[in-house]
């Protein structure tokens, strides 16, 4: 991945109770799911006047990221994982965002780890059918 803003922020297992799934049980009972998230952020300004104002607050960023796990469910984690980067692109410093989505604990029927979905987003371009990105 690289861009113009070499600068990476990056918040990593953030941890909210939702209730996605297929299956009803996932949406009645609910689950954790755990969210890492890369930012794609020039830092110099924040750097050269330390002031919070100049860069991503990420406190109040992992706020967000909270709630928009712990509200609306959805079927799909493709689903919730551009939710939030959609909330991460919201801050219009951001050029870029990766978004991690873990699902400790999805119902499958085998000894695992983790299932996780990751997705990369860049400002000003959506997903076309191809699958590239496309100029919006």
């Amino acid at each position: 991945m690289h861009d113009d803003s070499a600068d990476q922020l990056a918040v990593r297992g953030i941890e909210a109770f939702g209730h996605h799934g297929v299956f009803d049980f996932e949406r009645r009972e609910g689950q954790v799911f755990v969210v890492d998230l890369v930012l794609g952020i020039d830092t110099r300004t924040a750097a050269k006047s330390d002031d919070l104002r100049q860069t991503v607050d990420y406190g109040n960023l992992v706020t967000r990221v909270k709630h928009a796990v712990e509200t609306d469910p959805v079927d799909l984690i493709e689903t919730l994982a551009q939710r939030i980067a959609d909330v991460c692109l919201a801050d219009a410093r951001v050029a870029w965002t990766q978004v991690t989505v873990h699902k400790p604990d999805a119902p499958v029927e085998a000894t695992f780890s983790d299932v996780a979905l990751t997705i990369t987003r860049y400002r000003g371009t959506t997903a076309d059918s191809t699958g590239t990105g496309a100029q919006t």
